[in-house]
């Protein structure tokens, strides 16, 4: 069961944090951070993100304009920018190098301390990538509160919502985490080779025959 159990938890592993991955780098890019839909004309629906702000018209489709200066965006979208890029180069770097360490790669087997190693530091570049991932969409998300149950603003003023992009970075760092925990876990295991298998068998069969024949009359 162990020869099965390793490569099976690390293939889920590498899967969860590659979904993970691709789901942050969607994040990154996805426009739909914040949702204000306008009630003096509900055809329109705008929507901001990292890099631009849209408006989505019934008739008209999406037509988008992006941000003119990094320094002019609100300080929760900048430390976004650069978590989001950090937990996009962290997650890739985590996948290059746990993918060296599964026991399924025949390179380096005899090296399998090297590879425990980099399952290591795969498993926590993908904890880094997915905290990194979850705390500017929770970071949006909160301001987005703030600000929708503020008492100063008029309630005439439209109100910010949360956008889908939050939650696929919820998701998308929930992925990471779970990816590095399997990782990490299979390292903590009890790894049983194949020789050491067959060692066993043979000793417990010359045990079984000097039994038989001491037994015989």
């Amino acid at each position: 069961m162990a020869l099965v159990y390793r490569p099976m938890m690390q293939l889920s592993g590498i899967l969860f944090s590659l979904l993970g991955w691709v789901l942050s780098c969607l994040t990154t890019y996805l426009p739909q951070w914040k949702n204000l839909n306008l009630e003096l004309n509900e055809l329109e629906i705008w929507t901001m993100g990292l890099w631009q702000a849209c408006v989505v018209q019934e008739e008209g489709g999406m037509q988008c304009k992006d941000f003119d200066s990094f320094l002019a965006l609100p300080p929760e979208l900048r430390i976004s920018r650069i978590l989001m890029f950090f937990s996009n180069g962290s997650g890739l770097l985590g996948l290059l190098l746990s993918g060296f360490g599964l026991d399924c790669l025949k390179i380096g087997e005899r090296q399998r301390e090297q590879k425990k190693r980099l399952l290591l530091f795969g498993g926590m570049l993908f904890w880094i990538s997915g905290i990194t991932a979850v705390v500017p969409v929770s970071w949006v998300a909160h301001s987005t509160v703030q600000e929708f149950w503020d008492e100063n603003i008029p309630d005439i003023v439209p109100r910010w919502d949360f956008g889908e992009a939050l939650f696929v970075g919820w998701l998308a760092g929930f992925c990471l985490i779970l990816g590095g925990s399997l990782l990490n876990c299979t390292i903590c295991s009890t790894e049983v080779h194949p020789s050491s298998v067959h060692y066993a068998v043979a000793e417990q069969q010359d045990q079984c025959q000097h039994l038989e024949t001491e037994t015989r009359p």
